[in-house]
């Protein structure tokens, strides 16, 4: 057991790394960050050939450099190690994912949906602050310093000819001394309020096109130098040359963190273990690392989503060159060199903007000349010097045939770069979009493979070749591919997928908010929870997904070592954090509803906007996933709060929205002893950005059994403007109102959406099951039985009608029973647990029901002519409530 313990440990510097540890550092916890690779000062980055043999990452070889390179059967890859992650031999580029391609169950070839559960309108607030903190600036193209950059100069041209969108991008890049003072060359920079960790003086931006090997000048505004100079000032504990190679839960609640910290002046006596416990564990390790680290130790965390491994992408990146490129009057050749290494770009449209025909939307963006891909355009411009690279292509060729990849090139590109110089009139073009994320990471031999190659995106590769070869005709420059293209392979930068997020544990391994569902207080704020590709350079994204999950996170501060205190803040009954059950040792349930109904803008009562959205044929639905995370919790607290999960689906709201937050509540209390509530509470934002609360309620009161459905089925609500809580709405405005319905056939879905995880599923569900069915009866059990004067609202109940009562109530509850126990059995029959403990939750929901073994079958004789009943009792009660609601009778939420 560890005696060193943070309240967070965060795995990786890059993009979710370095805002992660920033964010809660500001926030007063205890932050330690472990950084596998070493740190970079100006200065300090490798230029001549005999530096940038030594610079990869593969500590089995002595080599502690910053490129780990990787090779799979169907790519390569290469990626960063050192303070500062990907930021450090990145090009600054810092777009925003476009709002159409935050795609929604778009079909994959192979099956299944890409979906991203998180809009644009959601992270552009983070987006705001992520380009703030970075300082992201266009290229001063227009600026007499900046303006004889050639290739900025080129690409507009060949955009304008082509009918192409050319911008210049916000870059993370100091080309002034301070913001807003005028752009200048090598320029002493000011430093920001929090200092820099470095300590060494840095200089605007020189042009000279490095920043893929590291820039020397500090110009870059690299992580180092701003997150993780911020998050090292409000006290966070930055650790290089600390790998971490093991994460576990804690029994007593938390997680374990097994790390080995190298030491590149003592290699031969090993890298030193050691050991960190915490209450919150961030894992930014990359797309590679934090999936390679939930694959290995999956077995430490039972229930863990299949879709672990799943959605990888490459983020449709391919490289490629324009040989003897001239400027735009044809006189000069082009020098691509001046500059930093990407000034502009030029973008694709994507079907999903509403072109039809158009594909899978792309970006191209002209390239620099960092040494790190110079090899590769000496092989593309001079073909007798091909020998340099013939033993990687072989030793490529030989993996291939194999199937035996060979996940680290980093000591091959060690020994493979030569001294050459770069064809002064090589352009490099870069590519990226919506390639299809239908890759798959997986260990082999216990290392990570990756199955994903380029013949589901084939149609999108071509597409950008296409187009990269017309940019080439119009610079009177030679179209050149990579030289692996003519294998099908690319060379990615930007890894993604592996653990997506998702709605549900089915659809992704953590939730829209980066917390790996069943897993409370363990977070992915790396690129591994990307659903799919993001399109534009996706470090951007990246570190806004991490900047909203902080923000969700330090709402949630009360929770503690690793659990949940499931929002009794909603509802005004904060719970004190659960102390002492691990996260394994929790068992979550989940369900999804869907309803529908007619909603009125403008209108205040929920039943006078039903019948008014119903006359204008305005209607109003939602489809919930409603998660509980611990069992034993949920039953336990007075308010019952879960997370809702989904989206609202409206004409008048711009169409379908993604729910930000949500909370349910069942069998909550309501404003007597006697009545009960399920509240729904979600915060949403409607097409034109304006934030939104979809605030309703089911009322659940003590009156005759026949309502037991109507009540349970019908959802007053009101939506209220802007993102208001409970204890906000007297004084919020009311935007419109409306009434919900769950259909019987809805209903029926819902039964077989039951999913439990963790260690006593069936169990759960049990109880779960006698929860809801023991509160129906306690609040409808006929009165007359129980000796109670009957309410005005209730029918004249003769002894034949207590008996009809109570078998439509029977009925109504045996269908709910063979519900849940449907989705026992598909849970059994998935392996999820024994069948053999089918009988006794079965038998046990039967119980909760109020049946007993010989009442059940005579009953279910019957289910037939009970079930039209109560599609006949359905349809009159919801007549006959809309004419209530819509007379002003109808039921408050308080």
């Amino acid at each position: 057991m560890s005696s060193e313990h943070a309240d967070v440990v965060v795995v990786g510097s890059g993009f979710g790394g370095s805002v992660a540890a920033y964010r809660l550092a500001e926030a007063g916890l205890s932050v330690v960050l472990l950084e596998r690779g070493q740190d970079y000062p100006p200065g300090t980055f490798a230029r001549t050939p005999a530096q940038m043999s030594r610079a990869f990452w593969d500590p089995g070889e002595g080599l502690y450099g910053l490129y780990d390179v990787w090779g799979f059967r169907g790519f390569d890859s290469v990626v960063s190690s050192g303070l500062g992650g990907g930021s450090l031999i990145y090009a600054n580029v810092l777009l925003r994912k476009d709002e159409e391609w935050f795609v929604k169950d778009q079909a994959l070839p192979g099956g299944g949906c890409e979906t991203w559960p998180v809009s644009r309108a959601e992270l552009d607030p983070h987006y705001d602050a992520v380009e703030g903190m970075l300082g992201g600036t266009p290229y001063p193209l227009d600026h007499p310093a900046f303006a004889n950059t050639a290739k900025a100069h080129a690409m507009q041209d060949a955009a304008a000819e082509l009918g192409l969108d050319w911008q210049l991008p916000s870059l993370a890049v100091s080309f002034a001394p301070t913001p807003g003072a005028e752009p200048g060359l090598g320029l002493p920079i000011a430093e920001p309020r929090f200092g820099n960790l470095h300590g060494v003086e840095r200089r605007t931006c020189r042009l000279c096109g490095e920043c893929y090997l590291g820039c020397n000048d500090g110009a870059k505004n690299s992580l180092d130098h701003t997150y993780l100079s911020a998050a090292r000032h409000h006290g966070a504990d930055l650790r290089t040359l600390h790998e971490v190679r093991g994460i576990r839960p804690r029994p007593e609640g938390g997680y374990e963190v097994d790390y080995v910290r190298h030491d590149p002046l003592t290699k031969d006596r090993g890298p030193e273990p050691g050991t960190i416990s915490c209450d919150r564990l961030v894992l930014a390790a990359g797309a590679y690392g934090t999936t390679y680290l939930l694959l290995r130790d999956r077995e430490r965390f039972p229930g863990l989503s299949d879709a672990l491994g799943t959605r990888f992408t490459g983020n449709g990146d391919l490289l490629t060159f324009l040989l003897r490129a001239t400027d735009r009057d044809r006189i000069r050749p082009l020098d691509a060199s001046r500059g930093p290494t990407i000034t502009s770009a030029i973008r694709l449209p994507d079907e999903v903007d509403g072109v039809p025909g158009a594909g899978r939307g792309a970006y191209i963006e002209d390239g620099g000349y960092p040494n790190f891909v110079g090899w590769m355009v000496e092989q593309a411009d001079v073909a007798h010097e091909i020998s340099r690279v013939v033993r990687l292509i072989f030793e490529r060729f030989v993996s291939f045939i194999s199937h035996a990849p060979d996940t680290n090139l980093s000591g091959e590109l060690s020994q493979l770069i030569g001294d050459g110089a770069l064809s002064v009139s090589s352009l490099p073009l870069l590519g990226m979009g919506r390639d299809v994320p239908d890759g798959v990471l997986r260990l082999r031999d216990g290392r990570l493979d990756a199955d994903w190659t380029t013949k589901t995106s084939e149609e999108y590769f071509m597409r950008l070749r296409s187009t990269m070869k017309r940019i080439a005709a119009v610079l009177g420059a030679t179209y050149a591919d990579n030289p692996m293209w003519f294998r099908k392979r690319i060379i990615t930068v930007h890894p993604g997928g592996g653990a997506p997020m998702g709605r549900t544990p089915a659809e992704g391994v953590c939730d829209p908010f980066g917390e790996v569902h069943g897993f409370p207080g363990l977070y992915i704020a790396d690129g591994a929870a990307l659903p799919g590709a993001v399109g534009p350079n996706p470090s951007l994204t990246i570190a806004a997904l991490s900047d909203r999950m902080c923000t969700r996170l330090l709402e949630n501060a009360g929770r503690a070592h690793g659990t949940r205190p499931v929002g009794g803040a909603v509802n005004g009954t904060a719970s004190a954090p659960q102390v002492g059950r691990g996260a394994a040792e929790l068992t979550s349930l989940s369900f999804t509803e869907e309803m529908k109904g007619f909603y009125a803008e403008g209108e205040h009562a929920p039943g006078a906007g039903e019948q008014a959205g119903r006359q204008h044929g305005d209607r109003l639905g939602f489809r919930l996933t409603i998660t509980v995370d611990d069992v034993n919790r949920f039953l336990e607290e007075p308010e019952h709060t879960a997370r809702a999960e989904g989206w609202i689906d409206a004409a008048v709201c711009g169409g379908r929205c993604q729910i930000q937050r949500g909370w349910f509540n069942l069998f909550c209390p309501g404003s007597a002893p006697d009545r009960k509530l399920m509240r729904y509470r979600l915060h949403f934002t409607d097409s034109t950005g304006r934030p939104r609360t979809l605030s309703g309620w089911k009322d659940i009161r003590h009156r005759a059994a026949t309502r037991v459905w109507p009540d349970t089925t019908t959802l007053f609500f009101r939506v209220f403007e802007g993102h208001v809580m409970e204890d906000e709405e007297d004084g919020a405005a009311i935007a419109g109102a409306g009434i919900l319905r769950l259909g019987l056939d809805d209903f029926a879905r819902q039964l077989t959406t039951f999913r439990t995880e963790g260690p006593d599923g069936l169990a759960a569900l049990e109880r779960f099951g006698h929860f809801f069915l023991s509160e129906l009866w306690d609040v409808y059990r006929p009165k007359m039985l129980n000796g109670h004067a009957r309410d005005t609202g209730d029918h004249v109940q003769t002894a034949a009608g207590v008996e009809a009562v109570a078998q439509s109530q029977a009925t109504a509850n045996l269908e709910v029973v063979a519900g849940l126990q449907a989705a026992v059995e598909a849970q059994a029959a998935a392996g999820l647990h024994a069948a053999a403990d089918l009988k006794s939750a079965a038998d046990g929901l039967q119980a909760a029901a109020g049946f007993d073994a010989v009442a059940v079958p005579e009953i279910a004789a019957d289910s037939g002519a009970g079930a039209a009943g109560l599609q006949a009792d359905v349809e009159a009660q919801a007549a006959t409530d809309s004419e209530a609601a819509a007379a002003g009778n109808e039921p408050s939420p308080a």
